[in-house]
């Protein structure tokens, strides 16, 4: 989401992370290794998520304060709540709740994929994406980011999907992404996915490639840190430097991004 996170922790080597089953050499095509089918009650499995908590504007000037409650994040239905609420919580006006496998589940390659339903309104800026689990060590955006999906409100037909790295990051624009056209982005599920190679990192919606960014020649980390593991993150921001830009609609409260699944795959040889 375009944001710096100075005390994020590093658990995991790479490839995938211990929890994931071994695959073997002679396999061929995807091989789910991690899901969540959010099939429970109450709060998120813990041995998959964790979360980040506070309102300090995520580096972004972002209005809510991220907490683990119910209220913000729950299992419904067979499906995954992250909700946002404006109510007044410690020092914010507005409540959320952001998932991470950080200290869960880590992959270094693959096809993460999430089947989700957006929030709607203006100030909504719902996220799922990834940032490189050594960030505590090398800072971001040494550490690599990917935005497999950004939404914001303001724009309800169109889906973005981008790529951070210290060469390559908003900060100092020069930040690689596109976007696709898609007008039921709130009222619908769709699949929001990247298949992550060696030379390359290939965004797609319902299995349609639209952004394709590619490991140069030559390339250093500077350009190219996605050979390092990545963790996955979940959340529904409000306001902020981009969901904000237009202002935050008061009256659309509260608002939610559905999760139906979240499935993780080792693509083979």
């Amino acid at each position: 989401m375009m944001r710096y996170f100075p005390f994020v922790l590093c658990l995991f080597g790479l490839g995938f992370s211990a929890c994931s089953p071994k695959i073997s050499p002679a396999q061929s095509g995807p091989v789910l290794v991690w899901a969540d089918e959010f099939d429970g009650t109450g709060l998120p499995d813990p041995e998959k998520w964790n979360y980040d908590l506070g309102g300090h504007g995520w580096g972004n000037n972002e209005l809510q304060h991220y907490t683990n409650r119910e209220r913000n994040a729950r299992q419904e239905n067979g499906h995954l709540i992250i909700e946002a609420h404006r109510e007044e919580y410690e020092n914010r006006q507005y409540t959320s709740a952001r998932l991470i496998t950080r200290e869960r589940a880590s992959w270094n390659r693959g096809r993460v994929a999430v089947r989700a339903k957006l929030p709607s309104g203006v100030g909504t800026w719902p996220a799922i994406w990834m940032l490189g689990t050594d960030i505590r060590k090398v800072g971001w955006p040494t550490c690599g980011e990917i935005d497999i999906m950004e939404h914001v409100g303001y724009e309800p037909d169109t889906i973005y999907g981008t790529v951070h790295t210290r060469a390559y990051n908003h900060s100092i624009g020069t930040h690689l992404s596109d976007n696709i056209y898609l007008p039921d982005a709130e009222s619908a599920f769709h699949t929001y996915s990247v298949d992550w190679h060696d030379d390359r990192l290939e965004f797609a919606l319902d299995g349609e490639v639209y952004f394709t960014f590619r490991k140069q020649a030559g390339a250093t980390r500077a350009e190219w840190p996605f050979d390092q593991p990545h963790y996955l993150l979940l959340n529904l921001a409000v306001g902020g430097n981009w969901g904000g830009s237009r202002g935050v609609d008061e009256n659309i409260w509260p608002q939610r991004m559905e999760v139906d699944w979240v499935r993780v795959y080792d693509m083979g040889k």
